[in-house]
């Protein structure tokens, strides 16, 4: 399920799949993919994602989101990014992207509300 609220083109730090989270790249021009609970992640890139450096991409920036998930989720849950930038539950402290809209596991495609953060 989605509904996209603000979607912005950006140009890609380095390829990467679709529904996956990102970060601000290098420049105000690019997105990297957020690796890491900690990584200050901006939205989820679309379906398509980025085949290559410099190809561009639309990245989900407000509203609801389709995301790949990186393990179990129940719905409801904060999430954040993995090593794969992939959603998953967030532990306290960690930044979150948004709350999860729909329960799933490792590599289903879910659904995020995007709501910036820091998991309690």
């Amino acid at each position: 399920m989605r509904n996209h609220g603000l979607v912005k083109t950006f140009y890609a730090a380095a390829a990467f799949a679709g529904y996956r989270i990102v970060k601000f790249g290098a420049d105000d021009d690019h997105v990297a993919l957020a690796t890491a609970p900690a990584d200050l992640s901006i939205g989820v890139v679309d379906m398509l994602g980025a085949g290559a450096v410099d190809i561009s991409c639309d990245v989900v920036l407000t509203g609801v989101a389709e995301v790949e998930y990186g393990g179990p989720v129940t719905r409801g849950a904060d999430l954040t990014a993995d090593a794969q930038g992939r959603a998953v539950v967030a532990a306290a402290g960690n930044r979150v992207i948004g709350k999860a809209m729909a329960t799933g596991v490792l590599g289903d495609i879910g659904s995020v509300l995007l709501d910036r953060g820091v998991a309690a």
